[in-house]
């Protein structure tokens, strides 16, 4: 059992470290705030695009805030229909101090989206209701000392009354609107991810009836959303793009992201991008130094390519898909990075043993150091025994300099996922790695299942063996391949 508590605890302290965002409230259960700080938890900033927002199954802030039963079971929105009254405690305030006490009863007051927490007081012309939360106050006795303090220093009696309060649609929070519109009992949880203006969903069988007003829920409820698509497949195609199915909004597919000061555009529908990687780009990024080389197997429209350029390196930035092809040359010229970018268009073995072969010699009799970084993790692993004898021959003596560095990522659901990466890329290679190599763990993707990156000096006794790859070896499935195009204008 402890074991598996541990691991459960390391999958907790990886999930939180990782994100992008980091939604507190849902894990306040679960991990103090020391913990928290600890692993550098934060809110989003508002210069990160690239969001992952659940929505966490807790209460309402108060029964009182249930809407109507009459919208269980709605399948097509009707705004209309979430209107009920509600009576929350007030607080009459003098509206010469309104501004001071509002102030010092800002724990206490009501906050609702979309409700004005001071209005009038019927005819009173000098003094105002504060809406206080129901949640927070019951009594009198619910104020604390300093709110107490502050009432008493101006006169103001603790004296409560019930105010009839309005509600609609505006005034719920998207999981509070799903919850009342799905069948009891039922999960409404729907973690989405955001990237640029689109909301990308992956809902569960039970949730598809009401897909379509769940997409206009979440466009009503987060500003700046305009599209709400739904992963209809897994990621298994050739060009790791999945179907989608625009749930609402105006369909458009192109997205323009940020990402640790860089901008892409994409067609999401035609690409892989994902918002949850941008600590990891950061990471592998931060290695680089100036003059050094990187080459980019599995490319995709740039998240490595892109700041390794800018950092000063030179970069081979290959991809099969010709979608992740064209974004990459043009998100190269829109972060200025196209003069130290050279993009393929091939299958990631044959770029191996093509370009990289022919260009590997130089290099490593260079100064800079090289780079290898496969972000392939379904297949990548697979791919290391491409570089089985790529020097074959040659000799390390006639080349002068550092072996190439390889950062190869996987996935693993097994109980040791480092263990587990360690020996599939051995095995691939054909030389074991173990106490030669480091491996990271970059996210959890799914229960017992992780994303690691191993990382690697390439052995000589690979580089330069006398034996290559069997034929036979897994490609990815490429319709064509493209020849490369050289990125300089």
């Amino acid at each position: 059992m402890a074991p598996v508590m541990l691991r459960s605890a390391c999958r907790i302290h990886t999930f939180v470290k990782t994100q992008n965002c980091v939604n507190l409230p849902c894990w306040s259960g679960l991990l103090s705030c020391g913990v928290l700080k600890q692993v550098g938890a934060r809110p989003c900033s508002s210069q990160r695009v690239c969001i992952s927002e659940p929505m966490p199954e807790q209460r309402s802030d108060s029964a009182l805030y249930i809407p109507p039963s009459g919208v269980r079971g709605m399948t097509s929105l009707d705004r209309e229909a979430f209107a009920w009254k509600v009576s929350v405690p007030a607080l009459r305030l003098p509206k010469q101090v309104l501004n001071k006490l509002t102030k010092s009863l800002k724990r206490v007051a009501l906050q609702r989206p979309g409700v004005k927490r001071v209005v009038e007081d019927g005819g009173d012309a000098d003094h105002r209701l504060l809406l206080l939360d129901p949640a927070s106050v019951s009594s009198p006795s619910s104020f604390g000392d300093a709110e107490t303090e502050a009432l008493g220093k101006f006169g103001v009696p603790l004296e409560l009354q019930d105010y009839d309060l309005q509600l609609t649609y505006e005034n719920l929070k998207s999981e509070e609107v799903l919850r009342a519109v799905l069948p009891e009992g039922q999960d409404v949880t729907s973690g989405f991810s955001r990237v640029g203006h689109i909301a990308h969903l992956n809902l569960r069988e039970h949730q598809l009836p009401y897909r379509t007003l769940i997409g206009e829920v979440l466009m009503d409820k987060n500003p700046g959303v305009t599209c709400v698509v739904n992963k209809t497949n897994t990621i298994d195609s050739t060009y790791r793009n999945f179907q989608m199915e625009v749930l609402a909004g105006d369909g458009n597919m192109v997205a323009k992201v940020r990402e640790n000061g860089w901008v892409y555009e994409f067609d999401f529908s035609r690409v892989y991008w994902n918002p949850r990687l941008s600590t990891e780009h950061e990471r592998v990024v931060g290695l680089l130094r100036p003059g050094d080389t990187v080459v980019d197997v599995f490319a995709g429209v740039g998240p490595f390519a892109v700041p390794a350029a800018r950092r000063g390196c030179d970069v081979l930035a290959n991809d099969l898909n010709p979608d992740s092809y064209r974004w990459l040359q043009h998100n190269c010229k829109l972060n200025k990075a196209h003069g130290k970018v050279r993009a393929f268009n091939m299958d990631g073995r044959d770029f191996i043993r093509g370009p990289l072969r022919e260009e590997l010699p130089a290099l490593l009799r260079g100064a800079g150091r090289v780079h290898v970084v496969m972000n392939l993790p379904a297949l990548a692993l697979d791919f290391l025994d491409a570089f089985r004898g790529l020097l074959g021959g040659r000799g390390p003596a006639e080349n002068a300099g550092s072996l190439p560095r390889v950062h190869c990522y996987g996935f693993s659901k097994q109980d040791d996922p480092q263990k587990d990466v360690t020996q599939r890329a051995s095995a691939s290679l054909g030389s074991p790695l173990e106490g030669r190599c480091s491996v990271h763990l970059v996210r959890n993707v799914a229960p017992n299942k992780e994303m690691m990156c191993v990382s690697f000096a390439l052995p000589e006794e690979v580089l330069f063996s006398d034996q290559s790859a069997e034929e036979g070896s897994p490609e990815e499935p490429a319709p064509k391949r493209q020849k490369c195009e050289d990125m300089t204008e």
